[in-house]
């Protein structure tokens, strides 16, 4: 038999392929797809509006004041019977304050609050949260950013509806809405959807490990219980991400993750504002706990043994006219990429996260390098600021 003239060498080869494939298999088919096939068999329960708790929405705004002008009335004119909007100016030196006043007189819902102008600059977002955390009257928190904006009128009333199934922390999607002639568009897509299924995924499998402030809520009462930032005051920024590493618990975190629950931005024209607003997240990324964020290392080490097993197993099948080696590394990459593919493109219809074809082959192997290009330049960014 053929298979039986294989060399040492072909055998290693085919075994470092096969076992990659499957590792991949296995994260792509149980994480991966985890938000889409969550979406897809929950079923949407009627909560009347007398079981809806009162919730509380918190924006922060620094020299943000045309974006928050734009993006105030799509947080104010939700359809929800109990909420009120409070802003926390720090300490701009735009027009923000204006934007707040004259929007005062004109939604009773919105309360704005300012940061003083001495505030510690490393923790002047979390001095900010918290200003506006106590001044909130509601037991309920729902977070999004000056740059953010809700993309239904729904967006308050899925965070309340989740909160009734006594969910402590819930986790949602922000899209990014950039425009179509931007350079690099579709891998700023393609990084957001995947940064957000990773902690998505095990958020729904009771293993939360992260947030993102564009889109968070959580009861008032668990962070005064964890006493509010105070563990992550020596560290810049993490006020949501690694807040979120914190507090949140495996058994009452829960997601939303309809088209009506997401927030959208689009303040990410330039591929330089996506690094930016990236290596934050990058940044705090050391100084996560638990094991669940890591277990996508092993994802992304397995890719790049598979890419890297695939070029030497063809290479020696032709060089050497062993066709079954050749065939069957090439058939390996089909299915896994056709597996791949369907799968972000349902995630991505889902999300509303662009189109894939070929391209998604580019992404796939630069991704994880780019990020660990933005997370040196996160880190380098943070030494000099000190």
């Amino acid at each position: 038999m053929i298979i039986d003239q294989l060399t040492l060498t072909e055998w290693i080869l085919g075994s470092t392929l096969l076992f990659c494939f499957l590792i991949q298999l296995f994260f792509w088919l149980f994480f991966y797809k985890r938000p889409y096939s969550y979406q897809k068999k929950r079923r949407e329960t009627a909560v009347p509006e007398e079981m809806l708790p009162a919730i509380s929405v918190i924006v922060t705004s620094k020299n943000s004041a045309e974006e928050l002008a734009k993006n105030l009335p799509f947080i104010i004119e939700q359809d929800y019977p109990d909420f009120e909007v409070i802003v926390v100016n720090r300490g701009s030196t735009d027009d923000t304050d204006m934007v707040l006043k004259a929007a005062e007189q004109k939604y009773p819902r919105l309360y704005h609050t300012y940061v003083p102008a001495e505030a510690d600059g490393i923790n002047e977002k979390k001095l900010a949260l918290t200003l506006g955390i106590k001044a909130a009257k509601n037991d309920y928190l729902l977070f999004t950013e000056a740059y953010c904006r809700p993309c239904s009128k729904q967006w308050i009333r899925e965070y309340g509806k989740e909160f009734t199934q006594g969910k402590e922390v819930i986790l949602g999607f922000s899209r990014l809405e950039i425009p179509k002639k931007t350079a690099l568009r579709g891998f700023m897509l393609y990084d957001n959807l995947i940064h957000h299924l990773k902690f998505l995924s095990m958020a729904i499998l009771r293993k939360p490990f992260m947030g993102i402030g564009r889109n968070l809520a959580y009861k008032k009462e668990l962070f005064f219980k964890h006493k509010g930032y105070s563990p992550i005051l020596n560290l810049e920024g993490g006020e949501d991400d690694l807040y979120i590493n914190r507090i949140a618990p495996k058994k009452n975190t829960g997601v939303v993750l309809s088209r009506e629950s997401m927030t959208e931005t689009d303040s990410v024209k330039h591929f330089s504002t996506w690094r930016t607003l990236k290596s934050q997240y990058l940044y705090s990324k050391q100084y996560y706990r638990g094991f669940s964020f890591r277990l996508f290392g092993l994802e992304t080490f397995s890719k790049y043994l598979f890419y890297l097993s695939l070029i030497c197993a063809i290479i020696l099948g032709v060089a050497t006219g062993n066709h079954v080696l050749t065939t069957f590394s090439l058939l390996l990459f089909i299915i896994r990429y056709a597996i791949q593919w369907r799968i972000i493109t349902l995630e991505s219809r889902l999300f509303g996260a662009g189109k894939y074809h070929i391209n998604l082959l580019f992404y796939d192997i630069f991704q994880p390098l780019n990020n660990t290009r933005f997370r040196r330049y996160a880190i380098k960014r943070n030494r000099i600021r000190r």
